[in-house]
């Protein structure tokens, strides 16, 4: 075992600083990481990487930057009850207080406690380095035939997803719509098709995600954003509209888009960050009958619910991942996802298989 390691932090100016720290100890009930995958999500641009513009929980303490990790477990400290040395695991990336209402829901990223509450990557060390501290009772086991990369990918964005198309449900009776179809669309794509659903639409901006969307297969229909969008959906319906509705763009008109097209008594969910929308009650919701659901993240059930799928679907969230990166490329690999001209961003310190 080495004494010293490579690990990235963010200075907040849309650069990436390496720096030389100690390989750390795991105290009692946490295990030592070897990082073999971490992926770069949406909101490590939007709140950390351009600027530190985060609060509370997203507020960043100058920490070893990255909340996707999945590695091996290479040293377990005293206490460890389940996970050994030689696991495979990816990270529920929010550490909890484990005693409050949501934390023993298992939703620890809404964890209530100011002193305990503390997510990877943001207000502790994450996963751009060679090796990380976690708590043990964060870990999710990999099977053999999910990569590290697929397990990065579930630490967040595509856990994410899951839970918020659990929440509305998605079956073979519905049109869905996604707008935005940056990593988390296509994430929502990807998982859409394996629910059944019927017919999957989806909007973007930039037609590097369209052509994406369309080569990989997740959408049915693709719409590049417009004025327009609203009455394409209803042309692809029947006149009707979508069942269900699917948010990952945090931008308003791409949201005020994905509230007109959802069709009487249809269910819509918002998973992107940040932002704001304006829709008028009445004709875009109440008199519809519609549902809007918010959902972040997930609970650490979900996702390992969600992993024993993956294998059972045999589907591989790293299908989605269009670039890899070293870990001395990190720079790189920011700089890129900030462009969003890319489908999911992923910097491999120690193999990703």
């Amino acid at each position: 075992m080495p004494n010293t390691m490579n690990a990235a932090y963010l200075p907040g100016n849309s650069t990436v600083e390496m720096r030389t720290v100690p390989v750390p100890s795991p105290d009692h009930g946490e295990v030592l990481l070897a990082v073999k995958a971490s992926t770069i999500c949406g909101s490590d641009i939007r709140a950390i990487y351009r600027e530190h513009l985060g609060k509370g929980p997203e507020g960043y303490r100058g920490v070893i930057a990255g909340h996707e990790p999945a590695g091996q477990v290479v040293e377990a400290g005293p206490g460890c009850r389940r996970f050994k040395v030689g696991d495979r695991v990816l990270v529920y990336h929010i550490s909890g207080c484990g005693l409050c209402p949501d934390c023993r829901r298992g939703f620890m990223i809404s964890c209530s406690s100011v002193v305990y509450r503390r997510a990877y990557g943001w207000q502790r060390d994450g996963g751009m380095a060679e090796f990380m501290i976690a708590e043990e009772k964060d870990l999710i086991l990999l099977p053999d035939s999910i990569s590290y990369l697929d397990g990065a990918q579930v630490a967040c964005g595509f856990g994410t997803v899951y839970e918020g198309l659990e929440k509305i449900g998605i079956s073979g009776n519905d049109a869905v719509l996604i707008t935005g179809l940056g990593p988390v669309g296509l994430a929502a794509g990807a998982l859409c098709r394996q629910l059944g659903a019927e017919k999957i639409i989806g909007i973007d901006l930039l037609d590097e995600r369209l052509e994406l969307a369309r080569s990989l297969g997740l959408c049915d229909h693709v719409l590049r954003s417009g004025p327009e969008n609203v009455q394409q959906v209803r042309d692809l319906t029947g006149g009707h509209g979508v069942e269900r509705a699917v948010d990952c763009s945090a931008n308003a008109e791409a949201r005020a888009t994905a509230i007109r097209a959802t069709r009487q008594w249809g269910r819509m969910v918002m998973i992107g960050e940040g932002g704001s929308v304006t829709f008028n009650p009445s004709p875009d919701i109440i008199h519809d009958q519609k549902t809007l659901y918010g959902s972040w993240v997930s609970s650490i059930w979900r996702m390992e619910e969600l992993v024993e799928k993956l294998v059972r679907w045999n589907l591989h969230p790293e299908e989605i991942v269009t670039h890899r990166f070293s870990l001395d490329q990190a720079a790189e690999a920011y700089a890129l996802m900030a462009t969003g001209k890319c489908g999911k961003v992923a910097v491999c310190p120690g193999g990703t298989q």
